[in-house]
């Protein structure tokens, strides 16, 4: 697979499963943890809390020499491979948080509750557009649950005020998150070299882990040592505490909120779907097609239903795009039997029907 990806999908991050890859260590080292117990807790540290590559090759070595696995082949095979696996080598791809395998595994069992390995392909269809639709649904009542509802909030600054007013119900909660810790950090300018600046950020704990953020003042960006928002998409706590403490922020920087973290991510319509091939179907395919207007439709429903005056304007459009949708449809067959233009090819019809629903609405 490996090398099928890197011929295929060139300029994209194959990584490997974390979690399958921790679940086989007591497997090939039982002998270890049975004999250090001290040996679990040290690992996970030096997997999961290394924040650069070199921390983790230092605490590496330290383990293999301390619990005497210098020549254990296994382990040596991982470390071939560390920039698949290791968080500390991936931190600055974008991976929306993801390192393992659980997004995919998730769609897996969620469409075992409706077909099996015995359900036949023309069933699976029918089945298959049932799981969009409660996959549709649930997005809505989470969209709703953002909309019309209100977070409490932590702080009195105004950057949380905005940010909740931007990102969805679940990116504001870990905005939010950091935004609130970042009170637990003092940052202390210990560079300065024309427009950038470098800060150290430490806990104002027992905590002695030091963060470096840069700051370049020209361009309004700051890139930190542990690398969240290039991982994630979120800003950490480290650069908030510079920007809230030393910048007095008062809005969220632009170039800082991804698109895809916010309420009105879904609002640009996708109108090209590109097949297999890489070719761009035009979403010819009849469930992709349904699929996405399903997903039109379901925000205007929630726009139409606020009022009685909106819902009986858009059941006046709707009942109007039905009888032209009808009515192209035996257009289509009448031009199909005469040998004429195919129902998607009938510019005096399409005409038609744009003038009619644009006097609708």
């Amino acid at each position: 697979m490996a090398k099928a990806i890197a011929e295929v999908l060139p300029n994209i991050t194959h990584r490997l499963c974390l979690w399958h890859i921790l679940q086989k260590f007591p497997e090939h080292l039982a002998h270890v943890y049975n004999k250090f117990p001290d040996f679990q807790k040290e690992f996970h540290h030096c997997i999961h809390d290394t924040i650069t590559a070199d921390e983790f090759e230092e605490e590496w070595v330290t383990i293999l020499v301390k619990y005497g696995l210098v020549g254990n082949d296994w382990l040596q095979n991982l470390y071939n491979r560390r920039e698949k696996w290791v968080p500390a080598y991936l931190r600055t791809t974008f991976c929306a948080g993801m390192s393992t395998t659980q997004r995919s595994e998730s769609i897996n069992k969620f469409f075992k509750d409706y077909v099996r390995s015995s359900t036949m392909v023309s069933d699976f269809v029918h089945q298959y557009e049932k799981a969009l639709d409660a996959c549709y649904f649930k997005e809505k009542e989470k969209d709703v649950r953002t909309k019309s509802s209100r977070p409490v909030l932590k702080t009195c600054w105004g950057i949380e005020e905005e940010a909740v007013k931007v990102y969805t119900r679940k990116s504001f909660s870990i905005f939010q998150a950091e935004l609130f810790n970042c009170q637990r950090y003092k940052a202390t300018k210990v560079q300065t070299e024309g427009e950038s600046k470098m800060y150290e950020v430490a806990p104002k704990g027992n905590d002695k882990r030091i963060y470096y953020v840069s700051v370049d003042c020209r361009s309004s960006t700051a890139i930190c040592t542990c690398h969240m928002f290039e991982f994630l998409g979120i800003l950490c706590r480290h650069i908030l505490c510079v920007f809230m403490k030393k910048s007095n922020l008062d809005c969220l920087p632009p170039n800082y909120v991804l698109e895809k973290w916010t309420i009105n991510a879904k609002s640009r319509a996708i109108r090209e779907i590109p097949n297999y091939e890489g070719h761009v179907s035009n979403g010819e395919d009849q469930i992709m097609r349904k699929s996405h207007l399903m997903m039109q439709f379901y925000d205007i429903a929630e726009l139409g239903s606020q009022s009685r005056f909106q819902m009986e304007h858009l059941s006046l459009a709707l009942d109007k795009v039905h009888k032209e949708l009808l009515l192209m449809d035996t257009m289509g067959e009448q031009n199909l039997e005469a040998g004429d233009m195919s129902r998607n090819e009938s510019p005096a019809l399409r005409s038609q029907v744009i003038s009619n629903f644009s006097q609708t609405l």
